[in-house]
């Protein structure tokens, strides 16, 4: 995912950087809030996913900055600052923000209320028509039911295993970073969930008499791998 980073320190901004650079995200950076308006002109690349925007910006006011962007695009806007307090972030949510950080925060945090605002935006664009039913070789998912069938005959998943396959399996082949599995799944950025999803993938793995069906990305997160027709 692309995300433009709005912070004028560029020793934040690096160090930031670096760390959304790991978990996947292709990072822009901007200074300031003019430079930030014209990263988002259309372009020949992929639009931006999400906007982190910092309000202490050097040029024009990061509230102004984020009325100039809703009105002119649709891309998620998480405000990022050290103003804490109820009216400040009642006026950044009435602007049009998404979301709102409040300085210092925690980078898992961070982390899952980007994918937060992603999946909603994700939601809300999507005009195609819904999948309910998905196969997978032996495999059929039933979303509105909540039940899976491996050769016709039903398989009995907790509520967590069934809500780690949904979101697997209607993304065949896209790699899920264990953060937003977390974030998505368990609702949570706490690291030591981690523990707990390495042993509901190897429980599906069992259920499901198929290993080969969800794929370890090392030092990633896990994709689902569709069985050939």
């Amino acid at each position: 995912m692309r995300l433009l980073l709005v912070e004028d320190d560029d020793h934040v901004a690096a160090a930031l950087s670096a760390v959304l650079a790991r978990h996947g995200f292709d990072v822009t950076h901007a200074r300031n809030g003019e430079e930030a308006l014209r990263a988002l002109l259309p372009t020949d690349r992929p639009p931006f996913g999400v906007v982190l925007l910092d309000l202490g910006l050097p040029d024009q006011d990061g509230y102004e900055v984020c009325g100039k962007i809703r009105k002119r695009s649709a891309t998620p806007v998480i405000m990022v600052t050290a103003r804490g307090d109820i009216r400040s972030r009642i006026h950044g949510l009435n602007l049009g923000a998404d979301d709102y950080v409040v300085k210092p925060y925690d980078t898992g945090e961070l982390l899952a209320r980007i994918h937060a605002v992603s999946r909603r935006t994700n939601q809300e664009d999507s005009t195609g028509p819904i999948e309910t039913r998905i196969t997978l070789g032996d495999v059929h998912v039933e979303l509105p039911t909540r039940t899976v069938t491996v050769l016709g005959e039903a398989v009995q998943l907790t509520r967590k295993e069934f809500d780690l396959l949904a979101l697997l399996a209607q993304r065949p082949g896209v790699v899920f970073r264990r953060e937003q599995i977390i974030s998505e799944v368990w609702q949570t950025s706490w690291e030591g969930t981690g523990r707990t999803l390495e042993v509901h993938v190897a429980s599906l793995r069992s259920k499901l008499r198929m290993p080969s069906l969800i794929e370890t990305v090392r030092g990633v997160g896990y994709r689902l791998v569709a069985p050939a027709a």
